[in-house]
């Protein structure tokens, strides 16, 4: 029997002959470009505790038009990653290794990976005729030892949750880099998090972390959805946002995934980038939006189902907030909004797909150019929790213990 998304979506036909064991509860999705070290990731979900059949799919990637290094690269990277794998003796965990060294330079990249394996998990499910979990995860990430486990539990304990987000740490100190890198990832995961703590002081729906490295997904969701997105980077938000939409998305805490520290110019923003740009610049400020951008967006979001009635919405609003939203027609949008809306809740949720998270992320930018200087990353964190002591470790600490509630 086919499978409309897979006959209309999808990049690759299924690569993998292999049958898969009719119990299997969950794919991990690992892209994996230049890689020298995945097989200290492929050894981290090996020693997860399991009690239901995993697979892991890996798709050793790059484009057409790649430096040979990388190429070679890539080929080494199979070639260990196979001789590994066929070394592991497991009734809960299989590898599976997926080779394109050739794709289609306008669309290569890690958006385009993902989707090859995401896609081929779709394919793997649909075999056994199970709406399995479809993981993603990163070539250079490490996890617990019940990072596997508590996944398969938690969507057996959410059976509405069409995907979610799981909780990530990276490392702050060690060997492995220069002090200054870890300098630096502290700042950079602190201001996710202060993100996201913003968001949610601004009582949007959508307030969830967006690492494309920390989030699982369902198979019939991801299908729902149009699947994955080629784009080269920024992939995992627009996605992630897609997924959020169906509503009951939910985090995962219980576990925790690491992600790498290290700097990359593999994409143009994200965790390498931002960490080889700290390494790069000659001050040590980590500057980020200031707190007031948020709460401009929090009084505005106050007056959101007075709306469904009312055409008063500039009452709501900053100077600064007024011009952005007149600058996207927003009350030509409200009247579209309210006359597509049956009732008031159906008006809520549509007006948050009208100022969606990139809407949003625009806002923010808009404000940081125009209106709000940027502040140091460790100052607007300290200010966002209502605190005076201004050390990013510290700081990060307090926001990593569950205080964004």
């Amino acid at each position: 029997m086919g499978n409309f998304y897979l006959d209309k979506y999808s990049f690759f036909q299924p690569q993998i002959t292999a049958e898969i064991d009719e119990s299997t509860k969950a794919i991990v999705v690992i892209p994996c470009y230049n890689e020298p070290n995945l097989i200290a990731s492929l050894q981290a979900l090996y020693d997860c505790e399991l009690s239901a059949a995993v697979e892991v799919i890996v798709v050793i990637n790059c484009a057409e038009n790649a430096l040979i290094e990388i190429k070679n690269q890539n080929e080494k990277t199979l070639i260990e990653a196979r001789k590994w794998s066929e070394k592991q003796n497991s009734n809960f965990i299989s590898y599976h290794f997926i080779f394109v060294n050739d794709l289609p330079k306008k669309h290569a990249g890690v958006g385009l990976a993902r989707k090859i394996g995401m896609d081929e998990a779709v394919a793997r499910f649909h075999s056994i005729n199970h709406d399995g979990i479809i993981v993603m995860f990163d070539a250079d990430s490490l996890c617990d030892a019940n990072y596997l486990s508590e996944i398969i539990k938690h969507f057996a304990e959410n059976p509405k949750t069409p995907g979610c987000s799981i909780y990530f740490e990276h490392p702050l100190k060690g060997n492995e880099y220069e002090p200054e890198i870890y300098v630096g990832i502290t700042k950079y995961e602190l201001f996710l998090r202060y993100y996201l703590k913003g968001l949610r002081v601004a009582n949007l729906p959508y307030a969830f972390y967006t690492v494309g490295s920390s989030m699982a997904v369902r198979s019939n969701a991801y299908q729902k959805q149009g699947g994955m997105n080629k784009r080269k980077a920024g992939e995992d938000f627009y996605f992630i946002q897609k997924i959020i939409e169906l509503g009951h998305y939910t985090e995962l805490n219980s576990t925790r995934v690491i992600p790498s520290s290290r700097t990359s110019n593999r994409v143009p923003f994200g965790t390498g980038k931002a960490i080889n740009d700290w390494v790069k610049q000659s001050t040590e400020e980590y500057l980020t939006y200031n707190p007031q951008t948020f709460y401009d967006l929090r009084g505005f979001t106050k007056g959101v189902e007075s709306l469904f009635e009312s055409d008063n919405w500039e009452q709501y609003c900053s100077a600064c907030l007024k011009e952005y939203l007149i600058q996207n027609n927003f009350s030509e949008a409200l009247l579209g909004i309210r006359k597509n809306s049956a009732n008031q809740q159906s008006f809520v949720k549509r007006f948050y797909t009208w100022l969606n998270a990139f809407r949003v992320l625009k806002f923010v930018h808009f404000a940081r150019d125009n209106y709000y200087e940027q502040i140091m990353v460790e100052r607007a964190a300290a200010l966002l929790l209502k605190l005076d002591d201004t050390e990013a470790s510290k700081l990060l600490s307090l926001y990593r213990n569950n205080s964004l509630d």
